[in-house]
């Protein structure tokens, strides 16, 4: 169920959904509950996208863009798993008390327009961008981030998590790009009431099995 506060983006999703067609998906985030952001899609098809899944490009495709101002980020770029481009902007979406609460992502595939590359290369242009290492984000992205790690933390019940379920945690932070902030690490292992080192051996451990898949 949509809460209130994103209720009211629905039709916007839809009139965009509508005016730019099937090969325009348009994704409404609720970032109060990470792990299952997305609570409203339309078009999906071009990405996949499902109500109950996570984001994917927020943090490390938007928020760390050197371009995000002013709470949005246009004409992006990635690529979907069966490599076809998708052209995408975010625009985070704040409550009456100035709290990010949501965003609202618009994802156009172009493998239809690669006929009309030649006079379109104006609507195609995009910038990509790759974090590779920790950064120092600007206050307003620090804040963003911050919450997210707290709403992600909060959902569980930390005195009684098993090693086993905060590696879990950690993983699914590590895959969402959280640990590319600055003083993440700190934040995150003060919040599930381990040592700084402790997240590292986390970490270190679960990328030795990424790379062993």
């Amino acid at each position: 169920m949509v809460n209130k506060e994103l209720e009211k983006f629905i039709p916007i999703v839809n009139l965009i959904a509508k005016t730019f067609g099937k090969n325009c998906e348009v994704v409404l985030h609720d970032l109060s509950t990470p792990q299952c952001s997305v609570v409203y899609t339309v078009n999906n098809h071009v990405t996949g996208r499902q109500v109950g899944q996570s984001f994917d490009h927020l943090i490390k495709n938007v928020l760390l863009s050197k371009n995000f101002r002013d709470d949005y980020l246009v004409n992006y770029m990635f690529e979907t798993n069966d490599h076809r481009k998708i052209k995408s902007s975010t625009a985070l979406i704040r409550d009456s008390n100035c709290k990010v609460v949501g965003a609202l992502c618009v994802n156009y595939n172009l493998e239809s327009l690669k006929e009309l590359k030649n006079i379109m290369e104006e609507f195609m242009a995009a910038e990509e961008e790759k974090i590779e290492k920790e950064v120092e984000p600007i206050q307003n992205v620090l804040g963003i981030v911050d919450e997210i790690i707290d709403k992600i933390v909060d959902n569980e019940n930390v005195n009684g998590l098993k090693r086993s379920e905060k590696i879990e945690i950690i993983r699914f932070m590590d895959s969402k790009g959280i640990f590319l902030i600055k003083g993440a690490i700190e934040k995150v292992a003060d919040k599930l009431n381990i040592s700084k080192v402790t997240v590292y051996s986390y970490l270190d451990e679960i990328r030795k099995e990424e790379n062993v898949q």
